[in-house]
């Protein structure tokens, strides 16, 4: 049996899901989704987080005290080997999620230096994606 305590972290801009650039991210804000997940999955003890700081960011990941990880750090996915090293010294799966497809986008989003420090990558799916990555941690 996998994780019981799951914490979701988005990362910047990710508060405005549902009103930024609806055509790639949808019309959904993620505490709306949020509450669908957690209804989807009774015996999971969630947490979300949002931050628009990096900082804070490396702080949710390092004080976690949960089974697993659900990370979409936007794009400091592209840019921070500060919220990497985080990843790389936590001893819980952390499973990077991007709602769009990040190499369908401008060439600057087609590297993350989080993914190769993640248990598993999912992207291109929308909201889904976090759905996906906790049936990963689950099972």
């Amino acid at each position: 049996m996998g994780a019981k305590r799951i914490l979701i972290i988005n990362g910047p801009n990710l508060n405005l899901l549902g009103k930024r650039e609806p055509e790639v991210y949808g019309n959904k804000s993620f505490e709306d989704f949020f509450v669908e997940l957690k209804a989807q999955f009774p015996e999971v003890e969630f947490t979300y987080l949002q931050s628009n700081v990096e900082g804070e960011l490396i702080n949710f990941i390092q004080e976690s005290q949960h089974n697993g990880i659900i990370l979409n750090a936007g794009g400091y996915s592209h840019t921070s080997v500060s919220i990497r090293d985080a990843v790389a010294l936590v001893d819980i799966p952390v499973i990077e999620v991007h709602i769009s497809n990040i190499t369908n986008r401008e060439s600057f989003r087609h590297e993350s230096l989080l993914s190769p420090v993640c248990s598993g990558c999912i992207f291109g799916f929308g909201l889904k994606g976090y759905i996906l990555a906790v049936n990963a941690l689950l099972y």
